[in-house]
């Protein structure tokens, strides 16, 4: 990869050894790595070296995202020899039957297009809101349950998980008797220890469920998929890789926003003091903390030609890495980016991606976080932290997130 020439008196690029070195950690559970405005004071796409050493541009600029994430340039071809690694975990993930397992997520047009139509009904804005009841109430319960059980606890535990396992479970059509064991598949995911075995795993176990709804269906998404399988319209290894694409879309991500949003809020008490005023400010309160947390590090690509953007010069084949999280903080974006304000403008945030590749369960996710939030706050009025922020364990995995979160009321 190469910068365009640096104008007379200009410092030189540094070498390679010099630059910067990714993954960055991220301290406050509510805020991007300190290391992200270091990166995008030395231009909004600069470079970086990953974690083996090789170097890839790093994207912080809210526009140059969207200009290079809908560039037809972009490819997620994992097997790439220069594509990005953002944490050492993803390389378990090379491997051919990986890339079966991933093939919506990893896969350039027109395949890609192809399998994103087939998809895409399965999460319209119609399909989420025929939930939304059973959402409210599957909360409104956890919430009852969990206040009628004491006077402490780890929400994760008891509130956050089993609320997006229930829902996926629903939405899916996964039996009520193999729901703990679906939860603990689904989440073992983004254990970087655990995470090739448990693809693996997820992966059998759907293809079992599947082959059973073909003979006794049901009224979920997966038997959706089974009927288009019956009509012709999908083969038998499409209906796995969909179905695996539909849990990944609804899960881990939802799950660690949900809470990080709980703790956000009780450590911006007069922010959740307006929300509790004027309910009608909870639909901008969700995007404005998708944008705030944004707790996916690291979105990866590899250019198939040159790109000028940002002062320099992408090559062919250079590998780029978009940390949507620096993105969403940029202040020619976003009027003082670092403080949390219900009241924001922030419907171009970046935390669903952009570009074809954006994530296809955000409807979902908003409604999940909307109602969990909201039914959590008005059921539990007197909730507050059990612990100071700067004590409790956090994730570093492949998607950010907590691994307790211990409240009282």
């Amino acid at each position: 990869m190469t910068e365009t020439a640096a104008a007379p008196g200009t410092p030189a690029a540094p070498p390679e050894s010099a630059l910067p070195e990714l993954p960055m950690t991220r301290t406050c559970p509510y805020h991007p790595p300190k290391e992200y405005e270091d990166l995008r004071a030395r231009g909004s796409v600069t470079r970086v070296r990953q974690f083996d050493g090789r170097p890839v541009w790093a994207v912080t600029g809210h526009a140059e995202t969207r200009e290079l994430m809908s560039h037809p340039a972009m490819s997620v071809n994992r097997f790439h020899p220069n594509f990005p690694m953002p944490i050492p975990a993803l390389t378990q993930l090379q491997t051919p039957r990986s890339a079966a397992i991933g093939a919506l997520i990893r896969t350039d047009p027109p395949e890609h297009t192809k399998q994103r139509r087939d998809i895409l009904p399965s999460f319209t804005l119609k399909k989420i809101a025929g939930i939304k009841p059973e959402i409210e109430k599957t909360a409104a319960r956890l919430a009852d349950d969990m206040v009628a059980a004491g006077d402490s606890a780890d929400l994760l535990d008891v509130y956050v998980k089993p609320l997006v396992a229930m829902v996926l479970s629903q939405l899916l059509g996964i039996p009520y008797e193999d729901r703990d064991r679906f939860e603990d598949l689904t989440y073992r995911r983004f254990d970087p220890e655990q995470v090739v075995d448990a693809m693996a795993d997820l992966t059998d176990y759907l293809d079992r469920l599947l082959v059973a709804k073909e003979t006794e269906p049901g009224e979920g998404l997966l038997d959706d998929l089974v009927t288009q399988v019956k009509a012709g319209t999908l083969d038998r290894e499409e209906l796995v890789r969909y179905a695996l694409v539909l849990v990944i879309a609804g899960q881990e991500t939802t799950a660690n926003t949900i809470a990080l949003g709980v703790l956000t809020l009780l450590e911006h008490p007069e922010q959740l003091a307006e929300l509790r005023a004027d309910s009608g400010l909870w639909r901008n309160a969700v995007e404005e903390l998708l944008r705030f947390l944004s707790l996916t590090g690291g979105l990866s690509r590899v250019s198939t030609a040159d790109i000028e953007i940002g002062g320099v010069t992408i090559r062919e084949g250079d590998g780029i890495i978009f940390l949507n999280p620096a993105a969403n903080r940029d202040e020619a974006q976003f009027e003082r980016p670092n403080e949390l304000d219900v009241h924001r403008n922030v419907r171009n945030h970046l935390s669903f991606g952009f570009g074809i590749h954006q994530c296809i369960g955000q409807n979902l996710a908003r409604v999940e976080l909307d109602v969990a939030l909201r039914t959590l706050f008005d059921r539990v009025p007197d909730l507050r932290l059990d612990r100071p922020v700067d004590e409790i364990e956090v994730k570093q995995g492949l998607v950010f997130g907590l691994a307790e979160l211990p409240v009282a009321w």
